[in-house]
């Protein structure tokens, strides 16, 4: 029907006849001219209808509004010198209509401006509600792109140049422990029995290896019944990989060629390879998180040591308690942070509490070495002992020192905050800058306060690190994730295909043989008739590319994505049935709607 798309004219183009289908993006009369933006996918070009040069075509054009879908028949031809537009790709050039057909009419009043000229700010659940509206515009359009290109590059680089094989996995399959609540299915066939949707294809991809398919990966969908935030969703993408007779260095190599390639092939940007390494303590230790932003400094410093016996109990009784004592030293701190935004009520204070802390202590370092500090410090810190802790974070005049006191992971999460909060406050992030690197040695096992057991990190099938097999509770993981300016865009582990570790690393969560057997019987057994070493990686796909887009939250990542609330504005979903389908399917819903007098 069409001889070209909208954004592909060029100048070379000139002269000739083509024939156009799109959205009228916008409509102006300058003085009897009719000038018509028209949109595709690919972009927009410049119609003009003319009274004198394009008789046949003016009074069609006359009626037409934003977001009528029309025809146009009509001949390139050059802008005059003073309507080129070099920041439009067909900026050089513009149609004479001949003929303009309406195809659609816009029957009802727009909820909001779809042009690509309007920069009008939308409410998200307006948005949501009219997503296909939404993805018209410029930044969504190009956004799906986007992804698009990913998905493409991801399957040209390991087809093509690595020899992986793309397998599909059930999404009807059986509830299996992976952390997170699983979405149900009622099996009508076999009354009283459900159907899990996969957290993961976790299981699968290790009976691929099992079944020699040697490099397997799958743009899976993935869905989990969790508490949202701006980066999750119920139904998620992952990029799945899993291969055999790989080392973790290999497996990283791979997939580091894997991003440079995304990168380049997408948005044209080098990647440096190798990426850097940080062990899952050391990440800790500088940064207090395992998905740390090393786009900018603000490192976290110990400081246990200097201040375990000094007479402030908020820092000895931490130590003595089995915590720890870090600061967070701001350069230039004094002048950007008052110490009404640390004391309670302050925003700083907020942050710290919110991630369970009391509050933080500071000083403030002055000329010369002095400082300003609260009494309990200044009365309680010798003087040796404050010289050597201004060594050791490298305090500078004008530098501020926050500090954190306690359990272990509320300080190094409530640092961690602050330290986000305050490199965003004083432009600290470079503009642009992409750091990339592995967290690795992440531990086997963390304690389950409520449970009062060990329970798997990761999954149970991680392998332990071959120096730390002696002592599994205390193990190492030969586990990696993959971060992005802050962000964790990838994991993975080799595997365990030794059945006497698998049956240690149950032990060691309490999972006993008959549990092990009833949860994942078929994978066990699949491990006795001889299992490779293998091992794998998933990325967050949705997240990547929220990333690459520019964008702050995952739903501005996926076509028709779900609210917090996990709604689709859209179409109305989640939503009630039919009694007699419930009947059909052997089950009845318990819930009470709450009356309005609750």
């Amino acid at each position: 029907m069409r001889t070209h798309y909208c954004g592909t004219l060029r100048a070379s183009d000139i002269g000739s006849t083509v024939t156009l289908f799109g959205w009228v993006d916008r409509r102006r009369d300058h003085g009897g001219v009719i000038f018509v933006d028209l949109r595709d996918r690919t972009g927009v070009v410049q119609i003009v209808s003319d009274p004198e040069r394009t008789p046949e075509s003016y009074p069609q054009a006359d009626p037409l509004r934003n977001e009528y879908v029309v025809k146009i028949v009509g001949r390139v031809s050059q802008r005059p010198a003073e309507s080129l537009n070099p920041k439009l790709p067909t900026g050089e050039v513009e149609i004479y209509a001949d003929s303009i057909e309406l195809l659609n009419a816009v029957r009802k009043p727009l909820p909001f401006q779809v042009s690509t000229a309007d920069s009008e700010s939308v409410r998200e659940d307006l948005r949501l509600r009219y997503r296909y509206l939404d993805l018209r515009r410029e930044r969504m359009a190009q956004n799906l792109k986007v992804r698009h290109e990913v998905i493409k590059s991801i399957r040209r680089f390991l087809e093509d140049q690595e020899g992986f094989m793309e397998v599909e996995t059930p999404i009807l399959t059986r509830s299996t422990p992976e952390g997170a609540r699983d979405y149900l299915v009622p099996s009508r066939v076999n009354p009283g029995e459900f159907y899990a949707l996969p957290q993961s294809p976790q299981l699968f991809k290790q009976l691929l290896m099992v079944s020699g398919v040697d490099r397997y990966y799958q743009v899976a969908r993935c869905f989990r019944d969790e508490d949202l935030r701006a980066d999750r969703q119920p139904e998620f993408t992952q990029l799945d990989m899993e291969m055999s007779f790989m080392t973790q260095d290999e497996i990283l190599a791979l997939n580091e060629a894997l991003v440079a390639h995304i990168f380049k092939t997408v948005q044209g940007i080098e990647i440096p390879l190798p990426f850097p390494r940080l062990t899952y303590a050391e990440a800790m230790d500088r940064y207090g998180s395992d998905k740390p932003d090393t786009r900018y400094g603000l490192e976290l410093v110990d400081v246990s040591d200097l201040v375990k016996d000094c007479g402030f109990k908020v820092f000895s009784g931490a130590v003595a308690d089995g915590g720890i004592v870090k600061v967070l030293p701001i350069p230039g701190g004094n002048e950007q942070i008052s110490n009404v935004r640390i004391k309670p009520g302050g925003d700083i204070f907020k942050i710290a509490s919110e991630s369970g802390a009391k509050g933080l202590a500071y000083i403030r370092v002055r000329a010369e070495g002095a400082v300003d500090t609260i009494g309990a410090i200044k009365d309680n810190l010798p003087a040796e002992k404050m010289q050597e802790l201004l060594s050791r974070t490298n305090a500078q005049e004008g530098d501020l020192l926050l500090f954190g006191a306690g359990p272990t992971p509320i300080v190094n999460a409530t640092l961690d905050r602050v330290r986000q909060a305050v490199a965003k406050e004083m432009n600290l992030i470079p503009e642009g800058k992409l750091n990339l690197l592995w967290i690795t040695d992440f531990p086997m096992f963390e304690w389950n306060a409520d449970e009062q057991r060990l329970e798997a990190l990761h999954h149970p099938f991680t392998a332990p690190h071959p120096d730390d097999v002696a002592d599994l509770k205390t193990a190492r993981a030969v586990a990696y994730d993959l971060v992005l300016n802050g962000y964790e865009i990838g994991g993975g582990s080799l595997r365990i295909y030794q059945p006497d570790v698998q049956q240690r690393v149950f032990d060691t969560i309490g999972l006993t043989t008959e549990e092990a057997k009833d949860k994942f019987g078929f994978l066990l057994e699949a491990f006795e008739y001889g299992t490779p070493p293998h091992g794998g990686i998933a990325y967050g796909l949705d997240r990547l590319v929220m990333l690459m887009a520019g964008e702050d939250s995952i739903r501005d990542a996926i076509a028709f994505p779900k609210t917090q609330q996990a709604r689709c504005l859209l179409t109305q979903a989640p939503s009630g049935v039919d009694e007699a389908q419930l009947k059909e399917l052997s089950i009845a819903s318990t819930y009470t709607p709450e009356s309005d007098e609750d």
